[in-house]
């Protein structure tokens, strides 16, 4: 059989294998290990590793494409000398993904402008570049796919695809309230995914104020005790001058810093000793504590938790 035959049908059976890489290079690498003086052996492990090499990166190509970030942003981009109430060593922790196998989660908290949401995006194409699977939502989007799939008898489906998820990004949560329905069906993504999938969430509201969102005090009880189990919350303030740019590199000045965000130290939850970690569930508690504050206009820092 001649060199030209053999080669037309190499790269038949290789494309018939589903090898297109291995197809396309077999001729280049087959020169090659001629030159080296390569065995057999060497010359298919080369080819194999090139096939390998391309796979995984359409596999990362495809893994972006489902993620649908609104725009790419990175941990290297962040100016963390712009945003110092950011705790660095934590989100370059968070980074390696490791939260995602313990099935936790993280909360950004802080007005506009201060780079929430370029740290979620962050986070999350640095675990779509480990191999998980990553979704992100703006919270009113999630919110209408979940009531149009509701509606069209497609809901079952849509929490299935959820459900397939290592990651949920859930962004801008606070900006709109919900509406009754919509906060019952959030509320299902968020209950669905307890410590089974992890979620980084976004939010300008300290957590006492989540029922203007969610309306129920229960629901927003339920919500919390949930997401607040074993979590890393992140806060950012914003600055109280007006000069710079603001860390999400959007352009725009940072908004004044909203009144009763809580300190690191101040959620409920949060375990002394790692300030940012949440390891328990008064979440609920503290909310109903409001009441309390409303009656006494008292700082909601200084509720006392029973």
């Amino acid at each position: 059989m001649s060199t030209t035959k053999s080669t037309v049908l190499v790269k038949h059976h290789l494309k018939s294998l589903k090898l297109p890489t291995m197809s396309n290079e077999c001729e280049k690498v087959a020169s090659r290990a001629a030159v080296e003086n390569l065995d057999h052996l060497a010359y298919l492990q080369r080819l194999c590793e090139l096939e390998l090499i391309e796979r995984e990166r359409r596999a990362a190509e495809r893994r972006l494409k489902a993620a649908r970030f609104p725009q790419t942003k990175t941990l290297d981009e962040f100016d963390f000398g712009q945003q110092p109430s950011i705790n660095k060593p934590l989100v370059l922790e968070l980074a390696k993904g490791q939260y995602i196998d313990d099935r936790e989660n993280v909360l950004l908290i802080g007005s506009s402008g201060v780079g929430k949401t370029h740290l979620a995006i962050a986070l999350g194409l640095a675990a779509c570049g480990q191999g998980r699977k990553v979704r992100f939502f703006r919270v009113t989007e999630l919110i209408t796919l979940l009531m149009e799939a509701k509606e069209e008898k497609q809901l079952l489906r849509f929490r299935k695809q959820i459900k397939q998820l290592d990651l949920i990004v859930l962004d801008e949560l606070g900006y709109v309230p919900t509406g009754k329905v919509g906060a019952e069906l959030l509320f299902d993504v968020l209950s669905t995914a307890y410590e089974r999938q992890s979620l980084i969430v976004t939010t300008n509201l300290p957590f006492e104020q989540w029922t203007e969102v969610l309306g129920s005090a229960r629901l927003t009880g339920a919500a919390l005790d949930r997401l607040t189990h074993r979590c890393h919350i992140l806060e950012a303030k914003a600055k109280a001058s007006g000069s710079g740019t603001p860390a999400d590199g959007s352009g725009e000045q940072p908004a004044r810093p909203e009144p009763a965000i809580l300190g690191a130290t101040s959620y409920p939850g949060v375990d002394s000793t790692h300030p940012q970690r949440c390891t328990f569930r008064p979440a609920r508690a503290a909310l109903f504590n409001r009441r309390s504050h409303a009656a006494t206009n008292k700082n909601p820092c200084e509720t006392k938790i029973a």
